[in-house]
């Protein structure tokens, strides 16, 4: 009896715990969300917290009349899918030949990219390489330097290592290829990770813009979080002239920033409900082998 009703305080104690963490998690969330609602001199006088205070929807109105807007989120939407698309197939056939052992040079290989995690070239290289190919205000600037992660790489290295070799002994007799049992039974065992990494190349993408800052001066093809920064440094830049006692432009209220983030960010949140079922499975087994 005792050992059942401290069972039972654990388990309440640890949903709280959750619960806890679950609303601190989600508290900026809903402060952006507030202040997005809210009115510029509410936003001024610090009145905001997680409720919306002076209700207006100005921001989202003024957020959804622009076109650039909308352009931005559709050619991000687009690129997260190609980048996503061409990251695993990259990913796939690079890390199903490491695991097999007959896999001439596979140490080398296996240490060239692990070497790849701790050390790079460096931005200006990296730059100089993208310039010199002529990718510079085209989509593969955003796509082929990014194209394999190294961690994902090993992780879904991992998963493949664990699956009975017996499966494929027995796919090998029947007469499949190597290509045959990579999509008749590798992949299809594989779809919890495989689920989860596509998450984590899609999120990585949607939120870069370091590289799109250095590559793309076309504004067409500007991706969403792009615009996000552009709309906080020109705000910094006013805030910085004003200062100075130069003439500068009107800064960008609070609300429509908050209003453009929150714009950025609904549709990469709605892709997590899909995929959060293979998401701690996908981790875990791709982690640990056995």
């Amino acid at each position: 009896m005792k050992t059942s009703v401290s069972d039972r305080l654990i388990d309440i104690l640890i949903l709280a715990v959750v619960t806890a963490a679950s609303f601190l998690c989600l508290v900026p969330i809903l402060h952006l969300a507030s202040v997005s609602l809210s009115s510029n001199d509410a936003i001024l006088s610090n009145q905001v917290t997680v409720v919306p205070v002076e209700w207006s929807t100005l921001a989202y109105e003024t957020v959804l009349k622009d076109v650039k807007m909308f352009n931005s989120l559709f050619f991000t939407i687009g690129l997260v899918v190609l980048f996503t698309l061409i990251c695993m197939v990259m990913t796939i056939c690079a890390a199903y030949p490491l695991t097999k052992k007959k896999l001439r040079g596979r140490d080398f290989f296996l240490l060239t990219i692990l070497f790849t995690m701790f050390f790079s070239g460096g931005l200006i290289p990296e730059y100089l390489l993208v310039k010199s190919l002529k990718l510079t205000n085209t989509i593969w600037a955003l796509v082929l330097p990014g194209m394999i992660n190294a961690f994902y790489l090993i992780i879904l290295k991992s998963f493949f290592s664990s699956i009975p070799e017996e499966l494929e002994e027995s796919a090998r007799m029947d007469g499949c290829s190597h290509f045959g049992i990579l999509v008749r039974i590798v992949l299809p065992l594989s779809l919890p990770v495989l689920a989860t990494l596509s998450l984590f190349y899609a999120v990585g993408r949607w939120n870069g813009f370091m590289d799109a800052l250095f590559y793309i001066t076309d504004q067409n093809m500007y991706p969403i979080q792009l615009k996000l920064y552009q709309l906080v440094i020109s705000n910094q830049m006013s805030d910085a002239m004003a200062t100075e006692g130069m003439s500068a432009t009107v800064p960008i209220p609070e609300s429509m920033k908050a209003a453009s983030i929150m714009f950025a960010t609904i549709p990469i949140l709605l892709v997590y409900p899909w995929l959060q079922r293979y998401f701690i499975s996908g981790m875990m087994i791709g982690a640990v082998k056995g």
